[in-house]
């Protein structure tokens, strides 16, 4: 199976794109590297974009990227989606550094845009801002969450990494424990985005900063369970979350086990599933607020 290797970015809707732009770059500290009247592309430091803003009447993650490996065949991949039911479309030259690009829905409604990068377009690290390494996972809620982690795994090549009960999936892609979480809920919509910073003292600059900006914590600094990550959530100017981690678990696929880390409680820490038991949202014992699900 040709399976996706990494998420390369996210496309949202918003109503005010250069609120948006002002908070992905001076709060977070992305780059700006093309604009257009109703688009924006702002960068990381690896690949041309990470994130897409784009005019709209709502605020929502409307799209996601995902990079394919060097030697594998797009065509192929489209082949293997097809043959799934599903319908796809093939995009020449759809976006910035992006030549050709396979794009279908998922269940939810969410376009997957699927490609094969090139040459990568390096981008210094920014001089103000958090600045985070990564776009690291997207998280939603949906309707059908079994059905939807099946489709990521059976069509994208997704691996679960672990599950909260019957009700919330992570989902990885590659090494990192997970690049999409699925939780059940009433109805599908965008949960959080999550940004990787390098380690604890980058997390509390990153606090800092955003309490200088007027940006209020949501929830942490704490410690996850499933996954192991350092994190804390706010709220950006479109009303979306947005989750700063760091030490996410990583994968060792070859022994089926993450990396040992001294405060994991299984050795070794191999997937499951966990119980729906506070330990499993913080180690560290504070639970989420009830903004966090609004």
């Amino acid at each position: 199976m040709i399976g996706v290797k990494k998420i390369a970015h996210a496309t949202y809707e918003t109503p005010d794109l250069d609120k948006q732009i002002e908070y992905y770059t001076d709060i977070l500290g992305l780059t700006l590297v093309a604009k257009e009247k109703d688009i924006a592309y702002l960068a990381s430091t690896l690949d041309h974009h990470s994130v897409v803003l784009r005019r709209g009447d709502h605020s929502r993650c409307v799209r996601l990227g995902f990079q394919l490996g060097p030697d594998d065949d797009l065509n192929a991949f489209e082949k293997q989606t097809a043959a799934h039911g599903i319908k796809t479309a093939r995009k020449k030259d759809p976006e910035p550094s992006i030549a050709d690009m396979v794009a279908f829905d998922d269940p939810k409604g969410t376009a997957m845009e699927v490609f094969k990068r090139g040459e990568t377009s390096p981008q210094k690290f920014p001089l103000k801002g958090i600045v985070p390494h990564k776009l690291g996972h997207v998280a939603f809620f949906v309707k059908d969450v079994q059905g939807t982690t099946k489709f990521y795994c059976d069509v994208l090549g997704f691996r679960v990494s672990d599950w909260m009960g019957d009700f919330f999936s992570f989902l990885r892609c590659g090494t990192d424990h997970h690049t999409i979480n699925l939780m059940r809920d009433p109805e599908d919509r965008h949960f959080h985005t999550a940004f990787e910073l390098r380690d604890w003292g980058h997390m509390l600059t990153a606090c800092d900063h955003l309490s200088l900006h007027g940006y209020k914590l949501l929830w942490g600094p704490g410690r996850h369970g499933i996954g192991h990550n350092l994190f804390c959530y706010h709220r950006g100017p479109n009303g979306l979350i947005t989750e700063l981690f760091a030490q996410l678990d990583q994968m060792n696929e070859a022994l089926g086990y993450f990396e040992p880390r001294p405060w994991h409680r299984d050795r070794p820490q191999k997937p499951k599933v966990w119980a729906k038991d506070p330990t499993a949202s913080n180690y560290w014992g504070i639970m989420p607020t009830d903004e966090m699900h609004k």
